[in-house]
């Protein structure tokens, strides 16, 4: 068995991540019957990404160093699914300015199958990145694309997601990271969940052979019809297929765990699906995990993230996280609604969970750090009705912008229509 991997840092900015509305490709997948996006768990991640083409784009300004957030010293590593946009390299850069201790990033578009090759500038400026910021490759776990189904019963359509899925593999290596996160898959109704889990293994190991050592990460999922991981007992039928079991882990979702039927409010709810998850997989197999409320209630099968505090999970479940060791020296990924504010937003919920923490809060340069960010919130009550405010404002900013947006547009196209008619 693996032991569970620790280490510390990392970084990254902030950019739109736009985790209010599925990811634009999800219907059109729904209509050919590719795999199935888990609802809108991507949300806060899909739009956040502008990856659009890997070509080389206009080099961006640095940015000033002195307006980063405060990073505490903190074993729980959180941090945030952060934007690609221009450039992989830009992570490291997005991370750093929210203030975090991890981050997560897509490798590539995770909208297309096919991408333009990482380039060397690429390659290079985020190697020489994450050491100028402190982060290591414990603490960062690129997320796969929404269109990889390994566990497709069509040989055809999961050859095409399996080349998508190894050529991620490779960009890890690539830019030197240790973890690779994806979703295990659905049955898209034409197979049994035993038939695709044993495919899904199957591709594993092949990758595992064409690969040095990527640990490929399983994301337990919310449960919902044909898709694979929301029982804790299918990431262990994967994982007793895979023949090498250092090169397989699991990322868990608070969310997805939460809609799937797992609770995780109170502090005996916490330690009882930390023992199921133990028992049934093993904690030495946790490289990670995804910190994210829920809009909808337990059981619901429903991925529907919500900011930390504000849904039905509440700030509680949080809090037990935050006192656990467990959990301590592995990647804690926020996938919470920016409204295209990551520093107001994942900034702010970055330094609320570390001030849950009894054991980051008493230190005093990190008290002193969080109180720069977060102000003089001290209760959970205070923190949740701070990040109400913070949210609420920033999601009517959002709001108005896109009217500007949409009003500009509304007239450039009826200035067009008209020199249309007069041609």
């Amino acid at each position: 068995m693996p032991q569970l991997r620790r280490s510390s840092r990392l970084v990254s900015k902030s950019e739109d991540l736009d985790s209010e509305k599925p990811p634009a490709k999800k219907r059109k997948l729904s209509q050919t019957k590719e795999p199935a996006v888990d609802d809108d768990a991507a949300g806060s991640r899909q739009a956040s990404e502008g990856l659009r083409k890997q070509r080389a784009s206009k080099p961006k300004k640095e940015a000033d160093v002195q307006t980063f957030l405060p990073r505490v010293n903190s074993p729980w590593k959180v941090g945030a699914h952060v934007s690609s946009a221009g450039g992989v390299e830009n992570t490291v850069i997005n991370a750093a300015m929210i203030g975090a201790n991890a981050f997560a990033l897509f490798l590539k578009s995770q909208r297309k199958w096919t991408s333009p090759p990482l380039s060397e500038h690429s390659i290079k400026s985020f190697k020489e990145r994450m050491i100028e910021h402190k982060y290591t490759a414990d603490v960062i776990l690129p997320h796969g694309s929404y269109l990889i189904n390994l566990g497709n019963p069509d040989a055809d359509k999961r050859e095409k997601s399996y080349e998508c899925f190894i050529d991620d593999l490779k960009r890890c290596e690539l830019l030197g990271l240790k973890y690779y996160n994806f979703h295990p898959g659905s049955t898209v109704g034409n197979a049994t969940k035993e038939e695709s889990i044993s495919l899904i293994a199957q591709c594993l190991n092949r990758a595992h052979r064409e690969t040095k050592y990527v640990v490929t990460v399983l994301e337990n999922m919310a449960g919902a019809g044909n898709i694979i991981g929301g029982d804790f007992a299918h990431l262990k039928s994967i994982i007793d297929g895979v023949e090498d079991k250092t090169r397989v882990g699991v990322c868990l979702d608070t969310c997805h765990s939460f809609a799937a039927g797992y609770d995780l409010r109170s502090e005996n709810a916490w330690d009882e699906l930390l023992k199921q998850f133990d028992e049934t997989v093993g904690l030495s197999y946790l490289c990670g995990m995804h910190l994210n409320d829920s809009k909808t209630d337990l059981g619901s099968k429903r991925d529907r993230h919500e900011s930390i505090g504000l849904g039905y999970l509440g700030i509680g479940a949080f809090r037990n996280l935050m006192n656990d060791p467990r959990v301590q020296n592995i990647p804690l990924i926020l996938e919470t609604p920016t409204f295209e504010q990551p520093i107001d937003t994942w900034g702010k919920e970055i330094a609320m969970l570390q001030k849950l923490s009894s054991a980051v809060s008493e230190i005093p340069e990190n008290n002193s750090a969080l109180e720069s960010i977060i102000g003089d919130a001290q209760t959970e009550d205070q923190l949740v009705a701070m990040h109400k405010n913070v949210v609420e404002h920033c999601q009517v900013s959002k709001n108005k912008t896109a009217k500007r947006k949409s009003g500009k547009k509304s007239r450039n196209e009826g200035t067009n229509e008209d020199e249309g008619e007069d041609e």
